[in-house]
């Protein structure tokens, strides 16, 4: 503590270096907590189940040409039977989008038709009664839809069906009691009739991972009139490379008015999984490899001035060793000296790292910036700036006590 008086003494003579390096520690300190909460988000986000079996899924994205719509159900029905039939599938179904595809549609969900605000937003998945199994999704309450309640459907005059199974999240934001089973609701906006929940589901995410939706899913028990659909097949353990090259040609053996897209034609979970949070992990890289950077530049910056300042009072150290300062006085000094400065720079800092947040708040709609991501940067920080004055501060407490002879 007797050092502070002589170590501000000298910071106010070296004014232009204290004050790059302040705002060097501060700024550092904004970004690096800010980055790092993002890249937690981010990591959470990639991570998050589906609610589905994903690993033994394949997925072919399947577009008939030329075909009358009407014919659909019965083409469909014909493809599932023969999927269903090759050795290697657990089970198959057709679905108009699936968790991640990041296509598909969502509808308001009710308790009062007349209601003009919605309890919430939620995905819509037209299945049949193998849906389920095919994506090894969890029934935790009620029943799965019968064979006889699946219908074919135009898409452009659906109207909800009068059965349906949810998701737990949206059962319990419509019926915060735990008794949505069996309970009518109202999707869309345009007078809907109810629709009894038959069902409710463990979980199964939205297709579009980013919304605020994303564990609100409505199955409907109903087969598209659509060209473009998608085929879900489930592989029994070990069987889904037989199965991704199988299946293609099986369909296109069975008729061949249909198109696999090139790009996402034919997909294991796996990778749609990659490709849908190929943006998701960019942003984590790059954001992780600024902090990377900012860290070694402010280390750098830190051990660059402490070893100019050493060099720069040589004699001042001298004449302290000649007077009795101990080599551990003077590493505690540079060592005291650039705690000083971290500790202002952090100050400063915390206040720019919260101006940020709020500013990716309002502007990207983001989570507020967690304190302790706030904390854990401030400690990694000053523990760096301790750590890149130490060299300097050793090579300063060897100068010998002569060198304050040396320029006389």
């Amino acid at each position: 503590m007797l050092q502070i008086k002589p170590i501000l003494a000298a910071l106010k003579r070296h004014k232009a270096g204290t004050i790059l390096i302040v705002l060097q520690i501060a700024l550092t300190l904004a970004i690096v907590c800010n980055a790092m909460f993002i890249i937690n988000q981010r990591v959470a986000r990639m991570s998050r189940p589906t609610g589905m079996d994903e690993s033994n899924l394949l997925v072919i994205q399947n577009h008939w040409v030329g075909v009358n719509t009407q014919a659909i159900p019965t083409l469909t029905h014909a493809d599932l039977l023969t999927l269903r039939q090759l050795p290697g599938v657990e089970d198959a179904t057709r679905i108009n989008a699936y968790p991640l595809s990041e296509n598909g549609s969502f509808e308001g969900i009710r308790l009062d038709p007349n209601m003009k605000p919605r309890i919430s937003l939620a995905a819509e998945y037209f299945v049949d009664d193998h849906a389920l199994p095919t994506m090894g999704v969890q029934l935790v309450a009620g029943r799965n839809f019968r064979a006889d309640e699946i219908h074919a459907i135009d898409p452009q005059v659906a109207r909800p069906p009068s059965e349906v199974i949810i998701t737990k999240a949206l059962a319990d934001k419509l019926y915060s009691n735990g008794t949505a089973l069996g309970k009518p609701i109202y999707i869309g906006n345009d007078n809907p009739p109810p629709s009894t929940i038959i069902g409710i589901v463990g979980q199964l995410q939205a297709p579009f991972p980013n919304t605020n939706f994303v564990d609100c899913a409505v199955l409907l028990p109903s087969l598209l009139e659509d060209n473009d659909g998608s085929y879900l097949i489930r592989s029994k353990p070990d069987q889904l490379a037989i199965i991704a090259k199988e299946a293609p040609a099986t369909l296109l053996k069975l008729n061949r008015m249909r198109v696999f897209s090139s790009e996402h034609g034919i997909r294991t979970f796996d990778v749609v999984r990659i490709e849908a949070y190929k943006s998701d992990r960019g942003i984590a890289i790059v954001l992780g490899s600024i902090c990377v950077v900012l860290l070694i530049i402010t280390g750098a910056g830190i051990v660059g001035l402490t070893s100019f300042w050493v060099g720069q009072r040589r004699k001042q150290i001298g004449v302290r060793r000649a007077l009795g300062a101990t080599r551990g006085d003077i590493l505690t000094y540079f060592l005291t000296e650039n705690f000083l400065i971290s500790l202002l720079g952090l100050l400063i800092g915390t206040v720019l790292a919260i101006c940020l947040s709020e500013w990716l708040v309002i502007r990207f709609e983001m989570q507020r910036l967690s304190i302790l991501y706030l904390l854990t940067s401030s400690v990694v920080l000053l523990l760096l700036g301790q750590a890149a004055t130490l060299n300097p501060a050793l090579r300063a407490s060897r100068v010998p006590p002569v060198e304050a002879t040396r320029s006389v």
